[in-house]
């Protein structure tokens, strides 16, 4: 890995944590990892620990204006998910199985800005598509979880290191919809880049 390795933090599966996480905030507390199949009708997302075991699933509706994603635990339903479009922004709702409630907010037309408040947890995520690292902060900015994007991948991989296990619902509610809004926004990127433009 090396120095890449610093740069990019993805691992999969039964790798060592990335040395970059463990150097600024030590061994996570967990670690799970996603592989999303990308040509389905059906958005389903796995979501397995470091033995490759299923913990939790995720399921969308293909068809739906709102994008409604449920994510389940051992077949117990943990979260709910939805997209709402706001004139130039891009809303996911999420609302847990405990009635803890809260957003992620972008605008449509802008790579990821480098921190993102979570409104209703006080949390930040802070980075961007660019870098494909994003670090969760909690309200008083200290480390909840590191999220990784493999690059070039047709499977659409991602890794969690997780500091706070307490949360892990949150985290993985909040990398499923993180793993969506990226998805809708290369969707919108494409699409505006094979139909071409009329101008300047």
């Amino acid at each position: 890995m090396g120095v890449f390795s610093k740069i990019h933090r993805f691992r999969e599966a039964g790798q060592d944590a990335n040395v970059n996480n463990v150097e600024k905030f030590g061994v996570p507390a967990l670690s799970l990892f996603t592989t999303t199949k990308v040509f389905t009708l059906h958005h389903h997302i796995d979501v397995v620990d470091n033995e490759e075991n299923v913990v939790y699933e995720s399921n969308s509706k293909f068809i739906s204006l709102h994008d409604k994603t449920d994510i389940t635990k051992a077949g117990v339903h943990v979260a709910h998910i939805e997209r709402k479009l706001l004139t130039l922004h891009e809303r996911h709702y999420i609302t847990m199985n405990d009635g803890t409630k809260f957003e992620l907010s972008n605008e449509i037309f802008h790579i990821i800005k480098d921190i993102t408040n979570i409104e209703g947890l006080g949390w930040q995520l802070r980075g961007n598509c660019l870098g494909l690292n994003f670090e969760l902060y909690d309200s008083n900015s200290e480390i909840i979880a590191i999220i990784s994007q493999k690059m070039l991948s047709i499977h659409d991989k991602w890794c969690v290191d997780i500091y706070k296990k307490e949360h892990t619902n949150i985290i993985v509610a909040i990398l499923i919809s993180l793993q969506h809004m990226i998805k809708d926004r290369q969707a919108t990127s494409s699409g505006s880049s094979s139909g071409g433009s009329s101008g300047n």
